[in-house]
């Protein structure tokens, strides 16, 4: 621990000597995650802080200020003395107040070599007018935590849960406070009714009326020595105050049975409000735990939870509009309302190229293409194969599964910024931007692209690192690694074997094995070992069958 302090006031120093505001465009940040991506209250901005990365060696923690404006889709870098040191897994929260604040709590640094943890305890303001940072000293908050959740509810700024990990042990909250924004004061809350256990990485969000509603979140205990067991929590919870939300008001906890579709077990998922009194759950990943290893399935599903009618559903993407029109008005003849916005020209009526990268277990990835036949007997399509190919066409851009990335969501649109997934052992980091319109739901846009297989990953050497580079990278050199260059597939034009009307997976892949693995052999070329040919072939063969079905 005394390690961790003297690196992060060693850290200070550095930041100390800035004595200026330095505002700069630069490039879209390197990768990271668990950093906080906010929507600036006045202006077409988002603010993003924080983050870390991890190369395969070392962790890198960061305190830099980056601003995306959005109509520009460009990216500054804001460089303000005296800042928060480094940290991730920290809340941020913004309010309107004076041309707008962003309040941030907490959160953890981590030493190079990954194995300690300092937990901060710290609140901040950054007057966004001004560009200042403030420390607020107040005494009677919370205790050094990560993995909490903070939203600003009337005046207050609320803060649920989170965990604290020392070398020998850790533990998970389930404690709530309140700092008022006006008295700058903290005090703990002590709602009536049973709470949800202690968690960290839950949903918590706000209602008009000015309650606080808590969904999932992460938790482990230890079972015997050295063996934790991770519990992925489902449940829903309501606090809520009888008052008008002044300091003495009585705060009181229920539980919340909410109808529709749920979101799936899981942990990592990112948060956000949209519009409509909804809010919204992205990606994250559901762990199968072994005693010894973890595999991770990882989602880039949304869902989303109507506040007012306790009710959740999954978001599902339309397609983009101008298509439907134009397919309607093909198979019907029919005239539309004058209402409508102007037809836009026809797209081009050739094949539609879909391209999708297949990475198995042992991290091997490969490009696969799929060839959807152009838009042209649409008279004889009956409505479901439509919609088919609608969904088809609409999901030619969405963000890979991940976890914890970031989100901030300005005028309805959503903004999912990095994040991360494993591969085996593998970590791949992200950096890209991309952004759906929450109205209409229709289709994903790229902002920023990123290609993780160009990221750098060392392996775990056995010596320990020297832990003398004291700054912090900013991302590692992007050089693609020669193992991971794929010739381009030759024959990319030509259709993969189809799957038949209502055929399984299994026989699907009997039927086709051998086409998959003669397109594995060619990709991954002579020297390929049998066994890892094999088990591409069938990872390209499973995508292109989930694809299709």
């Amino acid at each position: 621990q005394e390690d961790l302090e003297a690196l992060i006031a060693e850290f200070q120093n550095l930041d100390a000597k800035k004595t200026q505001v330095i505002e700069s465009s630069c490039p879209p940040p390197s990768p990271r995650l668990n950093g906080s991506l906010s929507a600036h209250p006045e202006k077409d901005e988002l603010i993003l802080f924080g983050g870390e990365y991890f190369n395969g060696q070392k962790t890198y923690l960061y305190n830099e200020l980056y601003v995306y404006n959005i109509r520009k889709n460009s990216w500054s870098k804001v460089e303000i003395p005296n800042p928060p040191p480094r940290r991730c897994a920290h809340q941020a929260a913004v309010v309107p107040t004076a041309g707008g604040q962003l309040w941030v709590f907490g959160g953890e640094f981590a030493s190079p070599n990954g194995e300690q943890f300092y937990h901060y305890k710290d609140l901040w303001v950054l007057h966004l007018a001004t560009k200042t940072w403030e420390q607020i000293k107040a005494s009677g908050g919370p205790s050094g935590r990560s993995g909490h959740r903070m939203v600003a509810c009337k005046r207050q700024l609320i803060i649920f849960g989170g965990f604290h990990e020392s070398a020998r042990d850790y533990i998970y909250y389930n404690d709530v406070y309140a700092f008022n924004l006006d008295s700058f004061t903290w005090s703990k809350l002590a709602p009536s009714g049973i709470g949800p256990a202690p968690r960290s990485g839950c949903q918590m969000a706000t209602t008009p009326e000015g309650g606080i509603i808590i969904y999932g979140g992460y938790s482990k205990q230890r079972i015997k020595k050295d063996v934790d067991k991770g519990t992925l929590h489902t449940d829903m919870f309501l606090l809520k105050t009888e008052g008008a939300g002044r300091e003495e008001d009585k705060w009181a906890w229920g539980r919340l049975n909410p109808s529709g579709v749920k979101p799936t077990p899981r942990s990592g998922f990112s948060i956000a409000i949209g519009p409509n009194n909804r809010s919204l759950l992205f990606g994250g990943v559901h762990d199968e735990e072994e005693e010894e290893s973890i595999e991770g399935d990882f989602f880039n599903d949304i869902y989303f939870y109507d506040i007012g009618k306790n009710r959740w559903f999954p978001g599902q993407l339309k397609g983009p509009k101008s298509e439907k029109r134009k397919r309607r008005r093909g198979r019907q003849g029919e005239a539309e309302g004058a209402g409508d916005e102007e037809m836009e020209k026809q797209p081009p009526q050739g094949p539609v190229e879909i391209v999708k990268e297949v990475v198995a277990e042992d991290g091997t990835v490969m490009t696969i293409k799929q060839v959807i036949s152009g838009p042209a007997e649409e008279k004889e399509r009956s409505e479901s194969e439509e919609d088919e190919e609608d969904g088809a066409l609409g999901q030619q851009v969405e963000p890979c599964p991940r976890s914890n990335a970031m989100l901030a969501v300005k005028h309805g649109v959503l903004y999912v910024y990095g994040g991360m997934f494993e591969v085996g052992d593998r970590q791949f980091t992200l950096s890209d931007l991309y952004s759906i319109d929450l109205h209409k739901m229709e289709e994903w846009k790229v902002l920023v692209e990123m290609d993780p297989k160009a990221q750098e990953w060392l392996e775990e050497s056995e010596s320990d690192e020297e832990e003398d580079d004291m700054e912090g990278a900013e991302g590692g050199e992007e050089e693609e690694e020669s193992s991971e260059e794929e010739s381009e597939d030759a024959g990319g034009e030509e259709q993969h074997p189809s799957v038949q009307p209502d055929e399984k997976h299994a026989d699907y892949l009997s039927r086709t094995e051998q086409y998959w693995i003669k397109l594995a052999r060619s990709n991954m070329g002579p020297d390929a070992k049998e066994k890892k040919v094999v088990k591409v072939a069938h990872a390209m063969a499973k995508t292109f069958y989930e694809d299709s079905v």
